[in-house]
């Protein structure tokens, strides 16, 4: 698997920070930055709100943790889900599924009540698969 997958905000909004900007635009010999190659590929933001939760509750997000949450989405906007709980592994995120934003995100031990309002679904994300069918976690 690889590094973990940190969320920052400049570059999950599109936006590049101040000092790529001067220099023309992207890092290392002109290739895109992870984020912003996810955003394009998977289309799942993260508002200002989730990217605080993130980094407030030391969340760490895989590359795979977020392939899995797009898939979750697409699966929820499938079936017509306009706010939903997804639950990937031991992570909850609550997502604006028309506009793919994630809200809010916890782990198990930040759930407080576990009451969650205001959600028309609840969707729980796949491992991710081979080609073959084969569960790639083992």
């Amino acid at each position: 698997m690889g590094e973990p997958f940190h969320v920052q905000l400049e570059r999950v909004n599109q936006r590049e920070p101040q000092s790529q900007r001067a220099s023309g635009g992207h890092q290392a010999g002109n290739s895109p930055t992870f984020a912003k190659v996810l955003s394009q590929t998977q289309q799942v933001r993260f508002s200002n709100h989730a990217q605080q939760r993130l980094e407030k509750r030391h969340l760490q997000l895989s590359e795979e943790n977020v392939s899995r949450l797009a898939e979750a989405i697409d699966k929820a906007e499938k079936r017509g889900g306009k706010s939903s709980l997804v639950l990937v592994d031991d992570l909850a995120f609550i997502v604006n599924v028309r506009d793919r934003l994630v809200v809010t995100a916890l782990d198990a031990s930040q759930r407080g009540e576990g009451v969650f309002t205001q959600i028309d679904s609840v969707v729980f994300a796949d491992p991710l698969q081979s080609r073959s069918g084969v569960d790639l976690k083992g």
